[in-house]
């Protein structure tokens, strides 16, 4: 089992910005992939970044040039740098790790863009 411990949301004015952790609890994170996703209030889950075990990257095209998601290895940290924050982007933030066949989830750190 791993754990996904997430942190760094908060409250940030319209063109700020935050950086998102979410540490792993495994000494194998480095063959995870590692996803950053996004609910706003409703049943609707998105993904907006993902990174592989070989560290390539993927964006929604909503923060596409706005958001940079990397990760730490050595930390077993994946981070998401948030910049140019709209108010749109406000949802709870969740950490995935995926490896075939099994999948873990964070618990969830709140991002409000609001002046």
């Amino acid at each position: 089992q791993v754990q996904l411990v997430e942190s760094g949301g908060g409250l940030v004015q319209p063109g700020g910005s935050l950086r998102l952790s979410c540490a792993a609890s495994t000494s194998s994170f480095s063959i995870f992939a590692m996803g950053w996703y996004r609910q706003a209030p409703g049943p609707v889950r998105e993904l907006v970044a993902s990174i592989t075990s070989g560290g390539s990257t993927n964006y929604a095209a909503s923060v596409k040039g706005r958001f940079t998601i990397s990760r730490d290895n050595a930390k077993n940290t994946v981070y998401l740098q948030m910049n140019s924050l709209k108010p749109e982007d406000t949802a709870v933030y969740y950490c995935n790790a995926r490896l075939p066949y099994q999948e873990y989830w964070g618990q969830g750190t709140q991002v409000t863009v609001s002046s």
